[in-house]
């Protein structure tokens, strides 16, 4: 039986991924997505294959445009977790900060929501949908957005 409620679970979960993304630690990172996990991702295309495999691969080709010398600042912010028993959800405002291998900077911000299911006692992402608005006028995303408390 768990000790702590699956609230604090969760949180403690993305508190690990967060820091896990810092340390371009990608097996801790995917520790949390059960294997069949459903992805729509930021970048193309429209739906990614399932599975966990495609979040390594994902992480991997990400941490490949990272200068390999620079520091990875990676938060997870704004949360809201709401879970009881074996089905949970949250939604929180991503952000990464971190130098390009072109010498360019990522600064964005994304929009996350994760569907967690309590899988063999254990907490797993079962899908993850990461998005960014775009500007109707254009068609681009708009990658540039950063909370109203920035």
């Amino acid at each position: 039986m768990d000790i702590l409620s699956p609230v604090t679970t969760i949180s403690h979960l993305l508190d690990s991924q967060a820091a896990a993304v810092c340390n371009r630690d990608i097996s801790t990172a995917t520790d949390n997505y059960a294997p069949e996990v459903v992805i729509f991702d930021v970048v193309g295309p429209l739906r990614h294959p399932t599975g966990n495999t495609t979040v390594r691969k994902r992480l991997e080709d990400w941490f490949s445009t990272f200068a390999p010398d620079a520091p990875i600042l990676f938060e997870i912010t704004d949360r809201s977790i709401s879970a009881e028993d074996h089905l949970g959800f949250t939604h929180s405002l991503n952000h990464v900060h971190a130098g390009l291998q072109d010498g360019a900077v990522l600064d964005m911000f994304w929009r996350e929501t994760l569907s967690w299911r309590k899988i063999d006692g254990q907490w797993k992402i079962v899908h993850a949908h990461s998005s960014v608005p775009f500007d109707p006028a254009t068609g681009l995303a708009s990658t540039g957005l950063k909370p109203a408390s920035e």
